[in-house]
């Protein structure tokens, strides 16, 4: 079951997914085993609610697995640095001015790896696909569920 389209991702991106599935096919798999395990030495399989709920579980774990696992073969690692020179791409570090504000950092990432608080911000965000393909000393107005957002390109990295 592959994937149709690519998944760009950046390498730390990459690893997290690897390590998340890894935990889920080890120590996910086994702690729902032993759940299976004990409910079914309960008794009756038919009115165990606990041994329902443990293959509930486990048949939800694997999907997630499964959707891990595609994303991983469909995964295309992009750092930034075949990306035009000076233009925001995925991968790059944008320092953008809001209005006459304060300056903002932030790093274009997979869905994934997001995280604003951090200055990792989704390629899929208003935001990001906003400054996409601009460079610096360009202006973007960006619209956001509060209203419209002027924001200047300072840098791009």
């Amino acid at each position: 079951m592959a994937a149709t389209e690519p998944n760009m991702i950046t390498a730390e991106g990459l690893a997290s997914l690897e390590a998340e599935l890894q935990t889920l096919e080890g120590d996910g798999r086994r702690a729902i085993a032993e759940r299976i395990k004990t409910a079914r030495e309960w008794g009756d399989l038919k009115e165990n609610s606990e041994y329902h709920d443990a293959k509930n579980d486990q048949a939800h774990l694997e999907t997630k697995i499964a959707r891990l696992r595609e994303r991983i073969q469909a995964a295309l690692v992009v750092d930034g640095s075949d990306m035009p020179d000076g233009e925001v791409a995925f991968g790059s570090t944008v320092v953008v001015r809001e209005g006459g504000g304060a300056e903002r950092t932030w790093t274009i990432v997979s869905s994934h790896d997001a995280s604003p608080s951090q200055g990792r911000l989704s390629a899929d965000s208003p935001v990001a696909r906003g400054l996409l393909g601009h460079c610096a000393g360009e202006s973007v107005t960006v619209v956001l569920p509060k209203g419209k957002v002027v924001l200047t390109v300072v840098s791009v990295g």
